[in-house]
């Protein structure tokens, strides 16, 4: 018989994440610190709107764009937390998640053979989507030294005649690093200096701790040439919603609709009645739980450098990202070895990308409780090994 499947997507490896999580969850006693999911409920507020736009009737189809009161709120939102004003009939895009948009924006922007700077470790999903856009993925390894903030040297090294678009991971996933306007300036003045396109992944700007978010399309001229990504589920715990958004360059956007037409034709109509509550009268809920979040971080900084373990201080999303190289194992086989033996599954760094050898994504998106008895297990796990 002839091969069924596609040579891409059959060179395209599956999520190091979900390896973690499939066994944990047929783990007796085990605590998972893996997967990047809010601990809390969906406010009520949200859930009722949702219940109601059910009992309402408000079960077809909205407009391919979404709902135009969402994407009002969308652009008031932007404008109150960034300070960039979006058109909400030409310049927003409603999606199933921020992983949508990631993949639309790709496939409209990107002809065979276009470069795509990826800063890692990152994200899971960047790279295999620009690969099935066509696109050249190309990694800019991040340095711990440098809290794993992307620099213009890093960034000028990386660039060449192909390169079209750079990923902005920021607040970033796995690491929990942050970028000031200060550090991103230069970041914005080498873009335009090489024409390129941004998409500005800000999927966890409200779970930032130390100053305030800062988008790089707010930068002079950056705008124009930057595609903000960003959606519901992490600041409002609404990971199984799906619903996110995209903003940017009309250009653009009216070529990513027509994918999302013809892929998706429009997001979950309740989730996005939900979502209009959310935007509307949920930010007490969001900073309530930023400051939980803001509690466990503070709390895993502290044990890991009481337990000499290297770990930059992270002031982003609901991640640390120790270092673990003293134990001379890679970080799969320290993440087995620890599952196994203290039954806590943690996820290897390399799962977001090669730089990330030698280091665990932890999460801190757990209760207190869980997290206190976890590093207990680690501590116990690390002084076998030391002895």
């Amino acid at each position: 018989m002839r091969n069924p499947l596609s040579k891409q997507i059959t060179e395209i490896k599956p999520s190091g994440i979900r390896k973690f999580f499939d066994i944990v969850s047929e783990m007796k006693d085990a605590i998972s610190l893996g997967v990047g999911e809010p601990d809390f409920d969906t406010p009520w507020r949200i859930r009722e709107e949702g219940i109601y736009s059910l009992e309402r009737g408000r079960t077809f189809y909205t407009s391919n764009a979404g709902l135009m009161d969402l994407k009002e709120e969308i652009s008031k939102y932007l404008e109150r937390k960034i300070g960039v004003k979006y058109d909400p009939k030409k310049e927003c895009v409603v999606t199933v998640g921020g992983s949508e948009a990631i993949d639309i924006a790709f496939r409209a922007m990107l002809d065979p053979g276009d470069e795509v700077l990826i800063p890692q470790p990152c994200y899971v999903s960047y790279d295999p989507c620009a690969k099935l856009a066509g696109g050249v993925p190309v990694a800019i390894p991040l340095k711990n030294e440098n809290e794993f903030k992307l620099t213009k040297e890093e960034l000028e090294a990386a660039i060449t005649p192909k390169t079209k678009i750079l990923v902005m991971p920021f607040p970033n996933n796995p690491t929990g690093a942050i970028m000031t306007r200060e550090e991103l300036e230069p970041i914005a003045e080498t873009v335009k200096e090489h024409d390129l396109y941004v998409l500005s992944d800000e999927i966890y700007s409200e779970l930032t701790y130390k100053g305030t978010h800062t988008s790089i399309a707010s930068l002079p001229g950056m705008r124009e040439r930057t595609l903000v990504i960003n959606g519901f589920s992490k600041s409002f715990a609404m990971t199984g919603w799906r619903l996110g958004y995209v903003c940017g360059p009309e250009l653009i956007l009216e070529q990513m609709l027509k994918i999302h037409q013809f892929a998706i034709m429009c997001a979950p109509t309740n989730s996005q009645y939900a979502a209009v509550e959310a935007l509307k009268n949920c930010e007490a809920e969001v900073d309530r739980m930023r400051e939980s979040y803001n509690q466990r971080r503070r709390y895993l900084v502290s044990e890991f450098k009481r337990m000499n373990i290297p770990c930059f201080e992270p002031y982003g999303a609901f991640y640390v990202f120790p270092c673990i190289k003293e134990f001379g194992m890679t970080s799969d086989e320290f993440a087995t070895r620890f599952l196994q033996e203290e039954k806590v599954a943690t996820v290897p760094g390399t799962a977001f990308g090669d730089s990330g050898e030698g280091f665990l994504r932890i999460s801190y998106a757990y209760s207190l409780e869980d997290l206190k008895v976890a590093l207990g297990r680690f501590e116990s796990f690390i002084t076998k090994l030391r002895s």
